[in-house]
């Protein structure tokens, strides 16, 4: 029998649930009712962090890299991509008829990047082979698991009911330790929040605290301060907001003192732009990823994006390939198939570098004409897959034709 855990984790849709016992007063149990409390006093969720840019620029961009890589089945000894692979078109093509295989691929990652798991089911044919994949609400599946730790899923339906799937037939991303990013970081997000409300209302009141009115005549009984009360309610309604900075008449001796502000509370930006760095620390991302370029140049900036390649958006990469493999490949294909991503996407370069580095390549025999062709999007040529080396007649190399002499030259 399920345990209380479970059943309330189906019933209110926190998604994948924990071995962990917790009573519902615990701060554990607050993730089961859709809103993480933080000290700043703002309530952190999903939706509430996307308000935050740099959070939705963190998950737009892991999640876009992922959904632009192309990958591909092929053989492990020989290389040759196996477009007759059932696999072939779902990891490259389409995932299913309305969902392009990147498309499928961003939606996953943004899903787990969120709420820390993606769910996609396999849609087999008669006999078992891959057809589709469908994407499934992280917040109708649970994670089962036996006494062996072999997981199964409990997939709630939309009609009612639910369905248990084994783990072959789900393909399953999730994050590290299967815990969103958002929930690591709730202080940060919440605290990004709430300076964000606060810098909001200060320039709603045209960056300036409210001040206060003297005057110099006695005011005594209710009927004065009810007098008081009025003349604050009319300056409040004549001058505040839209109106701040109007011509003001102040009569019965009235004057109105403004109340300076302080460089701590005028001076938003060095926090603001702490708490991008906070983020860009828990997605794991280059800080200038999230356009925060104060301490960036031309170099930094380009080795940046190269580790945001390589210590960011790979260890997805390789969940994608995995997941891939154990549910579209057959365990006899596993012994001889690979699926595998082609990260050329990622590092391309300008237009002359490009060029310098496949001339390169064809110099040394490592590409031919026609991969390079490939490479750009071009048809192949005929003779273009010999791996010869154009810049020199040796090693191999097509010697040139000697001139014609001139048949009217004595």
């Amino acid at each position: 029998m399920p345990s209380i855990t479970q059943r309330l984790a189906r019933e209110i849709g926190q998604g994948v649930t924990e071995s962990k016992a917790f009573t519902l007063t615990s701060p554990e149990a607050y993730g089961l009712f859709a809103g993480v409390p933080v000290r700043s006093g703002v309530t952190v969720t999903s939706s509430t962090a996307l308000r935050v840019p740099a959070v939705a620029a963190a998950i737009g961009f892991i999640s876009e890299s992922c959904a632009i890589m192309p990958f591909k089945p092929h053989d492990e000894v020989s290389k040759e991509v196996l477009r007759q692979h059932p696999a072939f078109k779902i990891v490259r093509k389409r995932s299913n008829p309305w969902t392009s295989a990147g498309k499928l691929r961003g939606q996953l990652t943004r899903d787990a990047l969120l709420c820390g798991h993606g769910f996609a089911q396999v849609v087999r044919n008669g006999e078992g082979k891959p057809l589709e994949l469908h994407r499934l609400d992280p917040a109708a599946v649970s994670v089962e698991t036996d006494d062996y730790d072999e997981p199964s899923y409990r997939i709630r339906l939309k009609g009612g009911g639910d369905t248990v799937l084994p783990y072959t037939d789900v393909l399953h991303i999730s994050t590290l330790d299967g815990v969103s990013p958002i929930t690591h970081a709730k202080e940060a997000i919440g605290l990004a929040l709430a300076a964000e409300q606060h810098l909001a209302n200060w320039f709603g009141r045209a960056g300036r605290p409210s001040g206060y009115l003297a005057t110099t005549e006695k005011v005594s009984g209710d009927k004065g301060t009810a007098e008081l009360e009025k003349m604050i309610k009319r300056w409040n309604d004549v001058h505040a907001g839209e109106n701040s900075g109007r011509t003001a008449i102040l009569d019965r001796g009235f004057q109105y003192y403004p109340l300076s502000t302080s460089n701590t509370d005028a001076e938003f930006y060095n926090n603001r732009i702490e708490q991008i760095r906070e983020i860009a620390r828990a997605f794991r991302i280059p800080v200038t990823m999230l356009w925060e370029l104060s301490h960036g140049t031309m170099a930094n900036t380009e080795q940046l994006a190269l580790q945001f390649m390589q210590w960011s958006i790979k260890p997805w990469l390789d969940r994608w390939k995995d997941a891939y493999a154990q549910v579209l490949l057959s365990p006899e294909d596993s012994d001889e198939i690979e699926i595998e991503y082609e990260p050329k996407v990622m590092l391309s370069v300008d237009f002359a570098a490009q060029a310098t580095a496949y001339s390169q390549f064809v110099a040394m025999r490592a590409y031919t004409p026609n991969d390079v062709r490939s490479g750009m999007n071009m048809p192949p040529l005929p003779g273009g897959n010999d791996l010869i080396n154009p810049f020199t007649t040796s090693d191999g190399g097509a010697t040139a034709p000697e001139p014609q002499a001139n048949e009217t030259e004595e």
